[in-house]
C-alpha cells in the first residue's frame, strides 16, 4: 500500500494511493494515520479492504507527512562510501548516528524555509525507514520484521551550523522544515529489495544527485538492529538511511548551498517524488 495524508496543516485526512494512481479517503475507516496504524495486524486490515469502494479524492490539495506521531528522528551519517569521500571523511566502521527534531518534518511539497542568516543550507535525498514494531536488541536475521514501510526523505542541512559551529551535527539538521516526508508511507510488500532502489535529487533542473541504495556501507537490516542496541525503537520512529554523492557540500570547484526561489526535486523508485521551493526566513511559512 501507499498511504498518505492530505490537507492543511492541521486537518490532515488518511488516504491511500491505488494502483491506478487516484488518491482514496480513509476517513472513513480511521480517522488519521498514526503511528499506532503501523503495526503488522492493522496494516493487514488495511490491505484487506475493497479499495475501489472507497471516495476518490479528485482534488487532494497539500500532501501532509505520511503519518503522524513520530517519536524519533534518527539519521545516519556518512552511509555511502563516496559520499563520505565528497566530504573528506573517512567511511566509518560502525554506522554514525545522530538525531534530526520532528519538529523539523512537512509534507513532500511544503515550503522549505532557510534559518535566518543561513548561506550554507544544503539538500540530501535519503531512503527513510519507519518502524512498525517495537524493536529493541534485534539480531539482523529478522529485523526487516519490524519494518513498516518505506519513504523519501530529504535531509536537508545547515553546513555552517553542522560542521563549522561545534559541537554535534544536530543543529545543522533540526532546522524548522528541514524534514520533508512522502509522498507517501510505502508498505514493505511493495518493496521487494530496499538495497536495489535508486535515489535521485535535482535543484532548479540540475541534476546532482544519482544514486542506488545498492552501495550503502550498512543495510537496512543492520541499521535496524543495530540503532535497536542503543535506544527502543517505537512504531513511527524514521530511520533517514544516508545520502549518495552529488551533495552542494561536495561540489567542485566550489560548493553549491540553497538559496531563495531555489527549486529542489528528488525521489527513489517506487516511493514518489518530492518538490520544495526554498524561501527566506518567513515563520508565517512555517507555521501556516
Amino acid at each position: 500500500m501507499k498511504l498518505m495524508r492530505y490537507g492543511t496543516k492541521g486537518n490532515e485526512k488518511p488516504a491511500l494511493m491505488d494502483a491506478d494512481g487516484q488518491v482514496r479517503c480513509l476517513s472513513g475507516v480511521i480517522p488519521d494515520i498514526t503511528a499506532a496504524i503501523l503495526s503488522s495486524d492493522n496494516l493487514k486490515r488495511l490491505a484487506a479492504l475493497d479499495v475501489k469502494a472507497l471516495p476518490v479524492v479528485s482534488q487532494p490539495g497539500r500532501i501532509a507527512p505520511p503519518y503522524s506521531g513520530t517519536g524519533k528522528f534518527i539519521c545516519v551519517g556518512l552511509n555511502y562510501a563516496d559520499h563520505a569521500a565528497e566530504s573528506g571523511m573517512a567511511v566509518p566502521a560502525e554506522p554514525v548516528l545522530f538525531m534530526k527534531a520532528t519538529s523539523a518534518i512537512i509534507g513532500c511539497n511544503d515550503p522549505v524555509v532557510l534559518p535566518q542568516n543561513s548561506i550554507k543550507s544544503d539538500w540530501e535525498v535519503e531512503l527513510g525507514v519507519v518502524i512498525g514494531t517495537t524493536a529493541r536488541y534485534v539480531p539482523e536475521a529478522n529485523a526487516m520484521e519490524y519494518v513498516a514501510g518505506y519513504c523519501v526523505v530529504n535531509d536537508l542541512s545547515e553546513r555552517e551550523y553542522q560542521l563549522e559551529r561545534g559541537g554535534q551535527w544536530d543543529k545543522g539538521k533540526g532546522c524548522d522544515t528541514f524534514g520533508p516526508i512522502g509522498p507517501w508511507l510505502v508498505t514493505t510488500d511493495e518493496v521487494a529489495d530496499p538495497q536495489n532502489l535508486d535515489l535521485w535529487l535535482e535543484v532548479n533542473g540540475k541534476k546532482y544527485q544519482q544514486g542506488t541504495t545498492r552501495t550503502m556501507v550498512f543495510t537496512v537490516a543492520h541499521l535496524v538492529s543495530y540503532i535497536s542496541r542503543f535506544m527502543t525503537l517505537y512504531p513511527g520512529d524514521i530511520i533517514s538511511t544516508g545520502t549518495p554523492p552529488g551533495v552542494g557540500l561536495g561540489q567542485k570547484p566550489s560548493p553549491v548551498f540553497l538559496k531563495p526561489g531555489d527549486q529542489m526535486r528528488l525521489g527513489i523508485t517506487g516511493l514518489g517524488v518530492q518538490s520544495q521551493t526554498t524561501h527566506a526566513w518567513n515563520p508565517a511559512l512555517i507555521d501556516g
